[in-house]
């Protein structure tokens, strides 16, 4: 791997950094921390290619076999993302050419980890180029089993923890962190043309595209906001049992991405549902003070 590319891989790795929940903390294994950091970067690397954040220069494009001037072809280089990792699959080949797609290569084999649910992440961007808005809270529910439920599943595959009740918690999980990221990007998603609020919703609350435009949140939108949110909080009390039914550094890690998830709850509640004027984070305390709490429920 030249130095470029090295680096080109590490602006995607260190993006981990701004996360809501820890993506491979200390405590952890080193092995699981390499593990977990090349689900992750094969995850942030689809989004930024669905949302059009990649590196500029067309380095992707090219590590892809594409030329450079097709970067912005996402559509193009999600087909080519997706032929890339199937390399990853076929023993007989001469293996992946992007290096997150290496990187992950030693984990999939190792871990026994299937297609499927790294399918269903870059057919959730896919579906991002053709799908904007989501008419019904059931429409945004079948996205996030697309778009965010594929990463709990990894996370169960790589640390040999995955069985069905497990799966159906983290689903609740990570349907729940991904309305909380959508709660507090609605300004950043509707610059990219992208609402995921449920029209059905809006129009119940009597909130309107243009208010989501407007520099602060309406008492209208703040009441949609909360609403949305008392459902993700429902959604995380549902999954929270995951955290109990495992055990030693596991049991931190899931409490990890369950605290982070009520952390950035509490940060959109302090900031009294007001999404607009920019994303409200936890702080790192705030987000220690939730695992804390999650381990003495599920202890």
């Amino acid at each position: 791997m030249t130095p470029g590319t090295a680096a080109h891989e590490r602006a995607v790795l260190d993006k981990a950094a701004h996360e809501n929940f820890p993506v491979a903390p200390f405590f952890v294994p080193r092995a699981w921390r390499q593990d977990l950091m090349a689900v992750y970067g094969y995850a942030r690397l689809v989004d930024d290619i669905g949302d059009g954040d990649l590196a500029p220069g067309g380095r992707d494009a090219e590590l892809l076999g594409l030329d450079r001037e097709q970067a912005d072809d996402r559509l193009a280089m999600l087909d080519a993302f997706e032929a890339d990792l199937l390399r990853i699959f076929d023993r007989s080949g001469t293996g992946p050419r992007h290096p997150l797609l290496l990187r992950l290569r030693p984990t999939v084999r190792r871990c026994g980890l299937t297609p499927e649910p790294f399918l269903g992440l870059i057919e959730a961007n896919r579906q991002d180029q053709r799908v904007r808005r989501y008419a019904t809270y059931a429409d945004l529910l079948a996205y996030c089993e697309l778009s965010a439920n594929p990463v709990g599943r990894l996370v169960l595959g790589l640390t040999g923890t995955a069985s069905p009740e497990r799966i159906r918690r983290s689903d609740a999980v990570c349907t729940a962190l991904q309305i909380v990221e959508h709660l507090q990007d609605v300004a950043e998603d509707l610059g990219r043309d992208r609402v995921y609020l449920p029209a059905e919703d809006m129009e119940r609350f009597r909130v309107s595209e243009a208010d989501l435009a407007r520099p602060t949140s309406g008492a209208s939108l703040r009441a949609l906001v909360a609403y949305e949110a008392e459902r993700a909080g429902e959604l995380l009390n549902e999954g929270t049992p995951l955290v109990g039914s495992v055990h030693g550094r596991l049991k931190l890690l899931l409490a990890g991405f369950v605290g982070g998830g009520r952390a950035a709850l509490r940060a959109v509640s302090a900031a009294g549902y007001d999404v607009l004027p920019g994303p409200p984070k936890p702080t790192k305390l705030s987000v220690l003070r939730e695992v804390g709490v999650t381990l003495r429920r599920e202890g």
